[in-house]
Order: C-alpha cells, then sequence, then structure tokens
C-alpha cells in the first residue's frame, strides 16, 4: 500500500516511530535545518505567520513563544493537527485541518509563510506557489525546506538500510512521482529538479532571495561519525522568496 500525501501520518505505528526519529537532538531537522529556517525568516516578532503542513506544531509554539502576533497552521493529516492545536492553544495558535493541494488565498495577510519538509509531497507546486504570492503582503517572505533533489530522484540505495553507505543518483532530470520506501511504509513524493523549484517561484512572482541545502554544523552533532556522515550528501533544498 502506499500513502500520498499526508494520509502516511494517521497510520499510529508511524506517527509514534517518526516522532521518536524527529525528537532526536540530531535529527536533520533539528541539527540542519531549524537553525537555516530561523536565519531566513529573520526577527518574527509582530509577524502574521501562515505554517503550510504544521506538523505537531512545535515549530509553531517556538513562533509564538518568540513574538509572533499570529501563527496559522495548516495540516493534512488528521492526528498531526490535532498535537498541534494542543501545541499551540494556549499561545493563541490556530490550525486548520485541510488537504494543502487545494490551499486557497483568502487574500494579501501574512508577512512570512514557512512550510518544513512538506512540498515535495504536493503534485502541483506552480498552483501553490502563485496561493503563496496571493497570501503574502507586500514584502512578505516565503521560506520552505523540501527534500533535496539528489536524494529524490532515486531510491535504489535505501535497499541498504536507514543508514546507507552511498547515495545513488540516477534519473535526475525524470521528474515525477517516487515511492520511498520509509520507516515501514511506502510514500509518495514528487521529485523535481532544483531549477524547477527556482523557475516555478520565479513564475509566481517571487523573487528568490536565498538558496541553502543544509551543510551541518560540528556544534549542533555530539557524534563526529553522525556529523561526518551528513557532510557526504545533501539532505535538503531550503529556498527563500520575497513577495515585491
Amino acid at each position: 500500500m502506499e500513502y500520498r500525501g499526508s494520509s502516511v501520518y494517521d497510520e499510529k505505528d508511524f506517527l509514534d516511530r517518526y516522532l521518536k526519529r524527529r525528537n532526536r537532538k540530531e535529527s536533520p531537522n533539528n541539527a540542519i535545518e531549524e537553525p537555516v529556517i530561523w536565519k531566513l525568516a529573520g526577527d518574527v516578532i509582530g509577524k502574521e505567520i501562515l505554517d503550510l503542513g504544521c506538523g505537531d506544531g512545535s515549530f509553531g509554539q517556538k513562533l509564538l513563544a518568540a513574538g509572533a502576533a499570529s501563527y496559522t497552521g495548516i495540516e493534512g493529516s488528521t492526528e498531526m493537527a490535532q498535537l498541534a492545536a494542543k501545541a499551540t492553544a494556549s499561545l493563541g495558535g490556530e490550525i486548520e485541518t485541510a488537504d494543502l493541494e487545494l490551499f486557497k488565498a483568502n487574500g494579501a495577510q501574512y508577512d512570512l509563510i514557512v512550510s518544513r519538509f512538506v512540498i515535495h509531497y504536493l503534485s502541483d507546486i506552480e498552483r501553490l506557489f502563485e496561493e503563496v504570492h496571493r497570501s503574502l503582503l507586500p514584502g512578505g517572505k516565503f521560506v520552505f525546506t523540501v527534500q533535496h533533489p539528489v536524494t529524490t530522484a532515486a531510491f535504489t540505495s535505501k535497499a541498504q538500510g536507514e543508514l546507507r553507505g552511498d547515495w545513488l543518483v540516477d534519473d535526475y532530470f525524470k521528474e515525477g512521482k517516487r515511492q520511498e520506501p520509509w520507516i515501514g511504509k511506502t510514500v509518495v513524493k514528487h521529485h523535481r529538479t532544483i531549477e524547477t523549484y527556482f523557475t516555478a517561484l520565479a513564475n509566481a512572482a517571487l523573487t528568490v532571495t536565498a538558496l541553502k541545502e543544509g551543510h551541518p554544523v560540528r556544534a549542533n552533532f555530539d557524534s563526529d561519525a553522525e556529523f561526518e556522515r551528513r557532510e557526504r550528501i545533501p539532505l535538503m533544498l531550503i529556498l527563500a522568496a520575497q513577495k515585491k
């Protein structure tokens, strides 16, 4: 069985195992990605923020604690949305359960839109980026992370297990649906080149202001071995764009 979009996170066994991995200090989300997201987002004090695919709400909790004026999270998984609502309720966060494939702007109202490791699940980024543009206030930022295209091109190397020793890059320019074996399930993701992400942003009148590939920083790792392993290949592509 294959899982599309956020549906896999409604499987209790998968969700429990995912959260355990995700919450490790040396998880790539924590050790590599999050420091870059904060840097690209800039000062969030007084900002109206939208999080596309907010997960369990832990990032929303941090944004609100850092002084965001408002935080709205959209999450396709019912289980995740419930966790997010619980995590952000006391700080005034608002969580909506909705399919991001159907996301529609409700006017220009956000200073910052973020999306962390979600957009590679979606089939149509051209439409999504147009809606993001409509949702942003003039000068507003869009910061998002996807799995790096060199890791979504082919999943043959995953036959070695999670701690694989090499990464085969194949069919890079053949974009489209991929089936990834992940945490005991088969999850559908959509492979795109770096060029495609850049072009889709430009077509939506969003100006790219930064492109990062998540270079690991030694201080964020307890283990030399884990740090050295993460230096071997980029796991993520992080892009920041702005509405003029």
